[in-house]
């Protein structure tokens, strides 16, 4: 998404998550024409506590009746509070947002993917979010953003719920924009920070991302005055001190029980191609033609000619935004307006062809 909501739009979402975290289970099921039982969307929240909490939406397949929940410029169909479905679980897929986004902006792709059978886990990045984007000039930002989501995973797979239902080995993660940044660095790519303002310094045709990386408050995009790392900052734990790691030279935050990654217009000039050349987990890659945020030359593109055996395509007549639900209503930002389509290009009517991609690479690399 693109940057905090307006106010009048918060009442909307903060009312809506509330219901999908306090609704009791709803007990209808779904039958289909001979088919017996079809799963739908359940949606819970939680909170991984911290010294920064995330926020998390879990979306999941359940049995019951899911219904258009109204959450501002969204609308997931989805059932709050829902049991769990019975069947085994797929997998788990964690999902990372871009800059300045929040939990709900890929809910197409979290409702689909939890009806096909996987956990879902949307988090809300602390400190790069709709409503505080303090850690983008924080110096902790390329190390922070994937660490972040492996907090969650270690959070579901101590619960006592969730664990036992996760089958092993099945985890991927799907991330768009500064995401696709998240999820790549979490396949083991290493970012340099400093190569943000030297890419900028040296091209011209790379205007979005380097305006975002200038400073302004905006979307989707670069992280602004990254490459210069703030004071250290330590906060006191009951039995250490824990001290947050700044950005340096190099940042490296791998996860490897992350097995298969989905990067959608990813930002990525920061990585090292010799760090790209080093990920072995599976990478599936997908770009916009007409992305006036990154230019694929030097973010996708990147990653794909680098990367060794990277699935890449690019969606014809596509913006940068293609990869967020289609919004109800204008989300105007520095990268532009959110729910702005290239002319001719129909979101809604690609967004399908998108799940149904990303389904049948995670049904290929998570088994």
């Amino acid at each position: 998404m693109a940057r905090i909501l307006p106010g009048a739009w918060r009442g909307a979402i903060v009312g809506a998550l509330a219901t999908a975290a306090l609704a009791a289970p709803v007990p209808a099921q779904v039958q289909g024409p001979a088919q017996g039982p079809v799963q739908q969307a359940g949606l819970r929240t939680m909170t991984v506590a911290g010294d920064e909490p995330v926020t998390v939406a879990l979306f999941y397949p359940t049995p019951a009746q899911a219904r258009p929940i109204p959450m501002g410029p969204w609308s997931p169909v989805v059932a709050p509070g829902a049991p769990v479905s019975a069947a085994a679980l797929k997998g788990l897929i964690l999902l990372s947002h871009g800059t300045g986004g929040n939990e709900f902006g890929q809910h197409h792709l979290a409702t689909r993917l939890a009806e096909d059978g996987y956990l879902v886990a949307a988090l809300r990045h602390p400190g790069d979010n709709w409503q505080d984007r303090s850690m983008v000039t924080s110096g902790s930002y390329f190390g922070e953003r994937p660490r972040q989501v492996s907090r969650v995973l270690d959070a579901l797979l101590a619960s006592p719920e969730w664990a036992p239902r996760i089958p092993a080995g099945r985890i991927g993660a799907v991330g768009h924009s500064a995401g696709g940044y998240t999820v790549l660095a979490l396949a083991g790519a290493q970012a340099e920070p400093a190569r943000a303002g030297q890419h900028c310094r040296t091209v011209q045709d790379d205007t979005g991302f380097c305006g975002l990386a200038k400073g302004s408050n905006g979307a989707e995009g670069a992280p602004t005055a990254a490459a210069a790392p703030a004071p250290m900052a330590s906060s006191a734990g009951s039995a250490s001190t824990v001290v947050r790691p700044l950005d340096g030279a190099r940042v490296s935050a791998p996860d490897p029980r992350i097995r298969a990654v989905v990067a959608l217009a990813p930002m990525a000039v920061v990585f090292t191609p010799e760090s790209l050349a080093a990920v072995r987990v599976p990478v599936r890659l997908i770009l916009a033609e007409h992305d006036q945020v990154l230019n694929g030359q030097y973010h996708g593109s990147y990653v794909a000619a680098h990367v060794p055996g990277a699935d890449a395509s690019t969606v014809p007549g596509a913006g940068h935004f293609a990869f967020m639900t289609q919004p109800s209503m204008s989300l105007p930002s520095a990268a532009g307006d959110a729910a702005a389509n290239p002319t001719g290009f129909d979101r809604v009517a690609f967004q399908p062809q998108l799940d149904a991609q990303v389904l049948q690479f995670f049904a290929r690399q998570l088994q």
